[in-house]
């Protein structure tokens, strides 16, 4: 008790600690209760901070702020332009496809599974082989009805879709032109003592733009490449694995290990076990090689420095919190922890010899 009292003694008459928690505290009150309402305005929020760096790249070649923002904001309008009209439409025919085939695929899973308590009588009987293939039929039956009743209530979500495409591009564009303005707008209802504050944001804002920037980049090459390479074997379904194996890098250490059973299974029912199995099961396994010993020493050499162990209660979480967005946010939002715990000690430290000097 003597040490949580010496403890508040010492945070409570520090201002810019008291700022700093009053800052903290609103916005997760914010984005806990306004998240689903305001999402639009933080998607495009997110997304403006991410193509600022190439507007100030500009800047710093005495290229005009306007210019810059037009220019970016075009190229942003063609890349989601051709993720709608080109990726989109035939990833979801692979899907589609891939769903039909399900049902199959489990029936010459059952075959190849029946055979096991003739080989392995003592570790598995029959009655549970059945039990299990009843279990996965159920679950399959289950998702597939889900399926069927979002395609008669999706046109709520088809309606969402469209107030993004409109409202997001248009909220982004809007960020990035009056970026000034929204600033000094936003900092007249801040605090004027705020340097702990602009201190934990400078720290956070290097490395989460390095995190998310790379992370882009890491999708796009892994996805990138695993469809090339997918492509020049002859594997079905490529780009539904290739996006797959993209998005598994934003689960540090977990993403590789669960996409390799999708990309081993569609390989084992095209081919069995075969040369071509055995191709692919290498130029995958070199992929995540590349991706793990080149590719992320090269493009996060000046992003976060967390220890596994931090990266994986992160993410399991503020997953847990916030779903998909939790796991793709889990290391920014660990970086923001361990900079406000940084930073507060050495600050209020460093004020506290700063009186004592005065």
């Amino acid at each position: 008790m003597q040490l949580i009292r010496a403890w508040i003694k010492r945070i409570l008459p520090n201002s810019q600690a008291i700022s700093l928690t009053i800052l903290l505290a609103v916005g997760f009150v914010i984005i806990m209760t306004l998240g689903n309402r305001l999402a639009p305005v933080f998607a495009a929020a997110v997304i403006a901070y991410l193509l600022d760096s190439l507007v100030s790249f500009g800047e710093r070649r005495k290229m005009p702020r306007l210019g810059m923002v037009v220019i970016v904001f075009i190229l942003f309008l063609c890349f989601v332009l051709f993720i709608l009209v080109a990726l989109l439409p035939l990833l979801y025919q692979q899907t589609a496809q891939f769903m039909l085939q399900l049902p199959s695929m489990v029936n010459r899973g059952q075959e190849l599974v029946m055979k096991l308590p003739e080989q392995y009588p003592t570790f598995i009987t029959e009655a549970q082989i059945y039990e299990v293939m009843a279990v996965i039929r159920r679950e399959l039956f289950a998702y597939a009805q889900s399926m069927l009743t979002y395609s008669y209530s999706s046109l709520v979500g088809f309606f969402t879709v469209i107030v993004y495409l409109v409202l997001v591009p248009m909220l982004v564009f809007f960020f990035l032109k009056d970026k000034t303005r929204i600033i000094d707008w936003i900092s007249q209802y801040l605090p004027r003592e705020r340097h702990l504050p602009t201190q934990v944001w400078r720290e956070v804002d290097v490395q989460i733009g390095n995190y998310i920037r790379g992370k882009f980049f890491e999708i796009i090459i892994v996805l990138v490449v695993s469809y090339i390479t997918f492509s020049l074997l002859g594997i079905n379904y490529a780009l539904l694995l290739s996006v797959l194996i993209g998005l598994s890098v934003l689960i540090p250490y977990v993403g590789a290990t669960l996409v390799t059973f999708p990309v081993m299974f569609v390989a084992y029912f095209q081919w069995g076990l075969n040369e071509s199995f055995y191709y692919l099961l290498l130029a995958y396994t070199i992929i995540q090689m590349l991706d793990g010993v080149l590719l992320v020493p090269l493009l996060f050499s000046e992003a976060v420095n967390l220890h596994p162990v931090a990266i994986i209660v992160a993410v399991l979480f503020f997953g847990g919190v916030w779903g998909f967005w939790g796991v793709f946010f889990a290391i920014p939002l660990a970086t923001l922890v361990k900079a406000v715990l940084t930073a507060w000690p050495r600050t209020v430290g460093q004020q506290d010899e700063d009186g004592l000097a005065a």
